[in-house]
């Protein structure tokens, strides 16, 4: 997959529309993300439209009358493209191009542009490039040649295209043997997945919207050099580093890509492989930017997708981040959500109480055994310090005495040595 680094920097103009089943107060809000996300892309936003309409206009989302408006809008601020918060059908999209005169993209091809640029190993840019070429597949029709740049800005990264039917078997292909990549790496990944549970090694995953400060918060914990930017869509490939617990076992924390509002079901789809880390964790460490007005939104758009890929079921454990930013609007979410651990992960504030609650939560379910380990049997005893928490060891005649926090499936494990419950 080609990246394409711009030349000149594009202006954007932005389009949102108030239906009747949404609020100004809320489109407006989109619209901030959406120019956040324009100028992750690299693009400047240099003016904006906001319609409202009972429903979408089947030929141009916006109607006639207001598409020519846009298209006077765009003239007069020179914008190269304008950008819609809602999905354009590839019709709309057609149609709309040929009233403006310039491209005409939506959110979905922005977002599926940042993670073209910020794609880094090789299955976070098969993951990226499947997304693309999903999106693009059912819009070749009807354009003809102009998908056969290879730059233009924001939507055109990646694989460029010519002729129609040439393309269209081309991008078929390429589409197959990206499903056939991803699947092998999901096999790698369940056989990972049965090595953890075989070995009782727990797994804890980051999930949250995009710049929450997940990857902060996991430097923070483990003290790994992870990458930190204060920017959306920072982190796409999943990063697993080991954290100890108080009392000496120790989880695996995973990095997983951060979630936004409307985040493309291309994206959801061809990052499955990657999401499987977030499907497979014993507890999910929910984190959220609790400095910003819009916390509540983001924390609903996160469990949205955590429903998508199967993952609403699992623990949760909120955890209210950049309590150093504004601490006032931040006790106000807390005072909302009771269950949540308050933590400032640039600073350290909070972050041992968080442990120390992660570590009861993971916990919960435990049972406290006396074994007695014969001396000749080291190796059940190590594995005994890996599997549990030690609480009390003695050495006696018959071997070594042992009090051990341990779950379920540690105490049926190690029941031939168990004296006591």
């Amino acid at each position: 997959m080609t990246l394409i680094d711009r030349r000149v920097q594009e202006r954007i103009v932005l389009v949102g529309v108030v239906f009747p089943w949404n609020r100004v107060a809320q489109v407006e809000d989109d619209l901030e993300e959406l120019a956040r996300l324009v100028e992750t892309a690299g693009a400047l936003v240099v003016g904006r439209m906001v319609q409202r309409r009972d429903r979408p206009d089947p030929a141009t989302f916006l109607g006639a009358g207001k598409a020519e408006e846009l298209h006077q809008l765009a003239e007069t601020l020179d914008a190269d493209t304008v950008v819609f918060d809602d999905e354009l059908s590839p019709a709309q999209q057609r149609n709309l191009e040929r009233i403006l005169g310039r491209t005409a993209i939506d959110r979905t091809a922005v977002i599926l542009d940042i993670f073209a640029q910020n794609a880094r190993s090789q299955e976070g840019k098969a993951q990226v490039e499947l997304a693309l070429l999903r999106y693009r597949l059912p819009r070749l029709r009807g354009r003809g040649t102009a998908m056969s740049r290879l730059a233009g800005g924001i939507g055109t990264r990646g694989p460029g295209e010519s002729q129609l039917e040439v393309d269209r078997r081309r991008l078929l292909r390429r589409i197959a043997a990206l499903q056939d990549e991803l699947e092998e790496l999901e096999a790698t990944r369940a056989t990972q997945a049965r090595w953890r549970r075989r070995s009782r090694q727990r797994s804890v995953a980051l999930v949250g919207y995009t710049n929450a400060g997940k990857s902060t918060l996991l430097r923070a914990l483990t003290g790994s050099e992870v990458v930190v930017a204060d920017r959306l869509f920072s982190t796409l490939d999943p990063r697993t580093r080991r954290l100890a617990l108080p009392g000496g076992e120790t989880v695996l924390v995973s990095d997983t890509v951060g979630f936004v509002r409307k985040l493309p079901h291309q994206l959801v789809e061809a990052f499955r492989t990657t999401l499987a880390e977030v499907r497979q964790a014993d507890l999910l460490l929910h984190v959220v930017d609790g400095s910003v007005p819009t916390a509540e939104a983001q924390m609903a758009a996160v469990r949205e997708v955590l429903d998508e890929i199967g993952a609403a079921e699992l623990p949760e454990l909120l955890v209210l981040n950049k309590a150093d930013r504004d601490p006032q609007v931040v006790e106000r979410l807390a005072a909302r959500h009771p269950e949540a651990v308050v933590v400032a992960a640039a600073t350290g504030q909070g972050l041992e109480v968080l442990v120390d609650v992660l570590a009861g939560r993971l916990r919960a379910n435990d049972q406290v055994a006396t074994l007695v380990v014969p001396f000749e049997r080291g190796d059940v005893l190590a594995a005994v310090h890996r599997e549990g928490e030690v609480l009390r060891e003695e050495h006696g005649e018959g071997g070594t005495t042992v009090q051990v926090v341990l779950d379920q499936v540690g105490v049926a494990r190690f029941r031939a040595f168990v004296v006591e419950q």
